[in-house]
Order: structure tokens, then sequence, then C-alpha cells
């Protein structure tokens, strides 16, 4: 079976988690991406932060104005991730959505023809199986590619903190 016929027989549901799956694989690469880039040019980076902070704040307390500032910078690369985070949260419900749609297309079948030809009722049960099957296979990926891309957000964080901050204290 061609992947176009299975999305197909899976109905509109399929077709609105084929869109959210294209939408979410393009904020999962352009964020990595973005990540990777970032992670390239982290001493550099950090000099930005650093003299950025140095025009906020000329002296005084600037380990915790480092910390909010590398925070805001960090979560500047954060963009888009929450979109990533509601498609793997919605996906299988609209699997789940899809299934109640097909069963109950399938009973609707039992009730009005009865189980003379069971290919009729097999229709239903199919489409249930089919939205199922494609809402895990839009959530799985997403909450996978959110979590990582979170843990590398928070590792990038602590990496941009150890090179700032002695630099910091040192020159109070």
């Amino acid at each position: 079976m061609r992947v176009y016929d299975f999305i197909n027989q899976g109905g509109s549901i399929m077709w609105v988690l084929v869109f959210l799956n294209i939408i979410g694989l393009s904020l999962i690469i352009w964020r990595a991406w973005t990540l990777k880039q970032y992670k390239v040019d982290l001493k550099s980076r950090a000099q930005e932060i650093m003299a950025e902070l140095k025009n906020l704040i000329p002296s005084g307390d600037r380990e915790s104005m480092a910390r909010d500032l590398v925070s805001m910078k960090v979560s500047d690369l954060e963009y888009g991730l929450t979109v990533v985070k509601i498609i793997a949260t919605i996906a299988p419900l609209l699997g789940l959505l899809g299934t109640v749609v097909g069963i109950f297309d399938a009973f609707t079948v039992i009730s009005q023809k009865g189980l003379a030809n069971p290919a009729d009722f097999a229709q239903g049960i199919s489409l249930a199986l089919i939205t199922t099957i494609g809402g895990l296979v839009v959530a799985i990926p997403h909450y996978i590619a959110h979590n990582l891309i979170s843990v590398q957000l928070d590792e990038l964080e602590l990496k941009l903190e150890k090179i700032i901050l002695p630099e910091i204290l040192t020159k109070n």
C-alpha cells in the first residue's frame, strides 16, 4: 500500500496529522540547525553576552544579572518548541478521535445493514486503526525531539554560565 493511499484511507483526520507533522518536523529541523550553529560559535556568543552585561551594569551584582541574561538568550533559542510539544500532545488525541469516528462508522454500518457484508464493517475498523497509527507515528518523534532539544538547551545554558561567570566574578 502506498503512503498516499494509507493517508487517504484515514480520512480528514489523517490529513490534519500530516499537516501537523510537516509543521512540527520543519520546526524541529530549524531548531536543531540553529542550536548547532549557536554551539559552533559558543565562545563568541559568550563574549557578546559579557559585552552586553558590561553595558547593562558597569559594576555591582553581575552574577545574577549574568544568569538572567544567559537564560534570556537561551530562551530565544526555544522559539517553536512549544508548538512541537503541542503537536506531540495532540497527535495521539487526534488518532484517538479517528479511532472513535472509525468505530462509530463501523457500528453505523452494522445498525443499517447488519453483518451481511463484513467488508463494510471492516472499513470503519480500518479507519480506526489507521488514525491511531498515524497519531502515534506523529507524536513519538515530536516528543523525543522536544525532549532532546530541551536537554541540549539546558546544557547550553550551563556551558555559557561556566564561560561567563568566572569572567564576571574575577572582574568584580
